[in-house]
């Protein structure tokens, strides 16, 4: 991994004609007119650099702009590989020199290194730079929440089973592989869990369903009890499938239900949460709560464990956003979930004017705002949030998270947050030329 970087490639000699091109070669611009964050970057490189290899990596600078364009344009590492080698305004845009064409894991490994807490950084220096330039002064301000899907297929009783079992089989039979030989039996279910997981999925009366659970469940005692016999091998395991077992027993076969706090949704992804919002579809991964400017830019993002209640993040989002700014808003809408008088008290006391939630929850107008008229821009100024939330979700993979690991989860939220930031920012200095 290098720091130095050796003479640019001009990027105005590719033939930016298209709007791609045109806001490709702007977001190149603003990332030039923002050396630091080749700084946080390389920080990071270095912290994670492998030693066990003489190959020289890639530059802080190119990392960057390479993760941009992956989310920028919802690329695999293979994808991303291969454009840059094909496409040459890529190609520029990434700063690649002739000869270079980084792998799909050597891409993979370089972004992956890259902090939840750097891109954090990398957004407030953004946001910072659109402050600068006019752009967005940050004190009128929407929040809203909304939630991400983590990496895992949609969690029935029947399927968490069978992952359970395919699991514990797998590393049983691998248990096998050691020296000496483990000194324990167990026997390969695997085929028979999958007829019965499909039997469950296709039959089409109760009784058909009840009884391939019934079958399923013994079965996923019966290799519950190999790894209880193998537990020196498998120490983690054992817990899960026990209470996967116990949540399937009492929805399926005695019909009640058991709080989200307590189901395991995935043996893989451990992080995922239950998110449910009102009547609408159950999310399996996190609540991500988002804050919104004037301009359209994103100015603050949180990832949350757990399904907090909105109104419990309101005050926190707006005295992160004082600490950004060093002032709270002038301004502040939100969705009717983040309603409460505690809110509406503390924003005010912060220094908030006028503190709008689009459903009133027993507030009256100018408890909240000044006007009647204040309210309504206010009010109409807050939808605009889903509008952002929408396009995060449809241009930059803001639906589904596909990052491993809670950390990795976090790092995909925020590099998709930045490079939403930046196109942004690239139609705004194009609106303005």
């Amino acid at each position: 991994m290098r720091r130095k970087r050796k003479p640019q490639m001009n990027i105005f000699h590719a033939a930016y004609k298209k709007d791609i091109g045109k806001e490709l070669e702007i977001m190149s611009h603003i990332l030039d007119e923002n050396p630091q964050l080749r700084d946080l970057i390389y920080q990071d490189l270095v912290r994670a650099k492998r030693h066990d290899t003489g190959r020289e990596g890639l530059t802080a600078e190119q990392v960057l702009r390479c993760a941009v364009l992956k989310q920028y344009r919802q690329l695999s590492y293979e994808e991303l590989s291969f454009h840059l080698e094909d496409s040459q305004s890529f190609r520029a845009f990434a700063r690649m020199e002739m000869g270079q064409y980084p792998s799909g894991s050597a891409l993979q490994e370089n972004i992956k290194a890259l902090k939840e807490e750097t891109w954090e950084q990398v957004n407030r220096l953004i946001t910072g730079y659109a402050k600068a330039e006019g752009f967005e002064k940050g004190k009128k301000v929407r929040i809203d929440s909304t939630g991400v899907e983590s990496p895992i297929h949609y969690p029935t009783d029947a399927t968490l089973l069978q992952d359970g079992i395919r699991v514990i089989t797998q590393l049983l039979r691998d248990g096998y592989q050691l020296t000496p030989k483990p000194a324990y039996g167990f026997s390969d279910h695997t085929r028979v869990v999958k007829r019965r997981v499909l039997k469950i999925k296709n039959a089409k009366k109760p009784e058909e369903r009840k009884q391939a659970y019934k079958d399923l469940l013994q079965i996923a005692a019966r290799v519950r009890e190999y790894a209880l016999a193998a537990i020196s091998v498998l120490e983690s395991y054992p817990a899960e499938g026990e209470q996967v077992i116990f949540t399937a027993n009492l929805t399926v076969l005695q019909g009640e239900k058991v709080p989200a706090s307590e189901k395991v949704v995935s043996f893989f992804e451990d992080h995922t949460d239950i998110i449910e919002k009102g009547q609408r579809e159950i999310v399996y991964g996190h609540k991500v709560f988002l804050t919104g400017g004037k301009s359209g830019l994103i100015l603050d993002c949180l990832v949350v464990s757990g399904n907090p209640a909105d109104t419990d993040l309101f005050i926190p989002l707006l005295k992160r956003q004082k600490g950004r700014y060093g002032k709270p808003p002038r301004q502040t809408a939100a969705d009717g979930g983040f309603a409460s008088l505690d809110n509406l008290n503390q924003a005010k006391e912060m220094g908030v004017k006028d503190v709008s939630f689009s459903k009133k929850r027993g507030l009256s107008v100018l408890e909240m705002v000044r006007s009647l008229w204040v309210y309504k821009k206010l009010k109409n100024f807050r939808a605009g949030i889903e509008g952002n939330i929408s396009r995060l979700k449809r241009a930059f993979g803001l639906t589904r998270c596909t990052w491993r690991e809670w950390e990795g989860f976090k790092q995909y939220v925020w590099s998709a947050v930045v490079s939403y930031n930046l196109a942004v920012l690239a139609t705004l200095k194009m609106a303005k030329a």
